[in-house]
Order: C-alpha cells, then structure tokens, then sequence
C-alpha cells in the first residue's frame, strides 16, 4: 500500500491524491510511503519517481547492512528497526530517499515509527519547519528511541538470572543466559552499523541539509554510542555471570567427587580386609578363632573411624 502526503507553497497539507508526475511537481514537498507494497506498487518506485535500479533492487532484496548511497538529486538510506516478539528479536528493514522536495519510505513489513511520525505531520497545524529532512530526522530518531525498551528489558533478565542462581538448575541458567547473549548479540550487528552510518552522515561534504541539522542528528547519534557501551558492557556482564555459572558448577562437581572418594578411601582398606578373608582358602588362621568374626569387625570400625578423624583434621570435609 502506499500512503501520500503532500505540502503545497501555502503549507497546507493534502493526502489522498493519485500519484504521478504531474501531480507531484505541484507540491512544495511530499513524502509517499510504501508500506508492505506490492509488485505493481514497487514498479512505481522506477516508472514514477525514477530511482535508479540498484537502490531499488536494495529496498527488495532485504536485509542489506544499514548504510547511505549518493545520487543525482537524491541520498539513499538503509536503516534498521528492532521489535520483539516472544522474548525474540526480530530485525526489518527501513529505506529512505531523501531529496529537496520529497522523501520515500520503503519497508516490507509494518512500523511503529513510520506510523508514529506520519500522524503527527497529520496532527500539524503550522507545517512551516517540517520538510523531508526533518521528516527524516523524526523517524530516525524514533527508530533509535525503539532500541532502549528492548535493551532495558535484557538488563532486567539479566538481573534475574543474577538473583535465580541458587533457584534454577545449571541448565535452564545457562538456557537462559546464551538466549540473552543472543539478543545482544542481534542488537550489536544492528545498534554499531547505525552508530556508523549516523557518524558518516555528520562528517559527510555531500549530505548539506544534515549538516545544516547537525545539532539533531548528532543527538541521534549520542544516542547511538550509549546504546553502542550499554550493548557492550551487557555482553561482558553475560560473559561474567557465565563464568560464574561454570566456577559454581565446577564448584559443586568437585565437592561431589571430594565426597566420593573420601568414601571410596574408608573403604578401601575394609575392602581389601572384607577380600583377603572371603578368599576360599581352607588355612586362614584367623578362621579357626572363636571370636573371629567379631575382631575383625572391631578392626574395620576402627580403621574407618581413624581415617575419618584423619580427613576431619586435615579440613577435606570443610
């Protein structure tokens, strides 16, 4: 589908109007939006607006790493938003041409922030500082503003997992831990590819008009470097507690073993004794005593009892 605006000389606002060649060069900008569009509508993108053949094989073939390609009359953009669906991060795909006197988005799937900013250019009563660039800079910025939320929440499950040590077992902890590194990871190959992007557009010499906005743009990208560090420093953190999840495993696993083989020690000896006498041998002395039985039970308690008090000195059942 796709959605048109356009501002006449007088700022005033109108929608809902055919889209040709004609039509657009009355408008003093315009901003068309090409949601979940089809074939026929995509066509448009060439036989309308005459956007040349590889940005427009760009915005089909999804998803090309977020980045900006220079052009006649026009800059492309290909940006990333973020949405989460049942503890998933799922990645789309938002492009932009931006001209002097339109801009163009493209994305194949629904969003918020496009959503977002068109209503509120709908909203306007006074339209005399909105232009493509500042309709561009609101979706950017509302496209940055989308990370935080999900980043606060994996900071919260990453606190849970810190506090539920002691209340899981070591495999849904670590279940746990590996699908958070995972959605930190998703968020690192989308946050760093825009904070780069953000950072060529501000030192570029062909991009005037974001020069122009620079104070906007490099808030965005302020943004960016926090989500860049706080992406980061989760990731060490998830590092960290896996760490700690393995020392306490190894932990627990060598206490266990310490208990076996103090176990298999006391009775090693009263094994060896319990061998020597079931040996089916017709002249073992100790065989003929009358009180036999009961001497070398005496024996083993108090072998056993000796090598326990042993360990207990030597600090093995600390």
């Amino acid at each position: 589908m796709i959605h048109f605006i356009g501002i006449t000389n007088d700022n005033q606002l109108e929608k809902g109007i055919i889209i040709n060649e004609e039509n657009l060069k009355k408008y003093k900008w315009y901003w068309a939006d090409f949601s979940e569009p089809t074939t026929e509508e995509m066509q448009q993108l060439a036989d309308i607006f005459h956007f040349h053949p590889l940005a427009i094989e760009d915005c089909i073939q999804e998803i090309q790493r977020p980045k900006l390609d220079y052009y006649n009359d026009y800059t492309f953009y290909v940006t990333h938003i973020v949405r989460e669906e049942e503890n998933t991060i799922l990645k789309d795909e938002l492009d932009f041409f931006v001209g002097e006197n339109f801009i163009v988005t493209f994305h194949h799937g629904a969003s918020i922030e496009i959503t977002n900013v068109w209503n509120k250019v709908l909203a306007q009563k006074n339209l005399d500082k909105w232009n493509p660039y500042f309709v561009f800079y609101e979706v950017l910025d509302k496209i940055v503003d989308n990370y935080f939320p999900i980043l606060y929440r994996i900071e919260e499950e990453l606190r849970k997992l810190e506090d539920e040590t002691h209340k899981k077992s070591m495999d849904q902890l670590l279940n746990g831990l590996f699908e958070t590194r995972n959605m930190l990871l998703i968020l690192l190959h989308t946050v760093n590819p825009m904070r780069d992007l953000l950072y060529r557009m501000l030192n570029s010499q062909h991009l005037n008009r974001i020069v122009e906005r620079r104070e906007y743009f490099s808030d965005i990208y302020d943004h960016l470097l926090k989500l860049s560090e706080m992406v980061a420093s989760n990731r060490e953190a998830t590092a960290d507690i896996r760490d700690s999840y393995l020392s306490l495993n190894y932990h627990q696993t060598n206490k266990v073993m310490k208990i076996l083989t103090i176990i298999t020690s006391i009775f090693a000896p009263l094994t060896f004794i319990a061998g020597i006498y079931g040996m089916n041998f017709e002249r073992i002395p100790e065989l003929s005593w009358v009180n036999g039985y009961f001497y070398i039970l005496g024996l083993m308690g108090i072998l056993a009892l000796t090598m326990i008090v042993f360990f207990v000195r030597k600090g093995w059942f600390k």
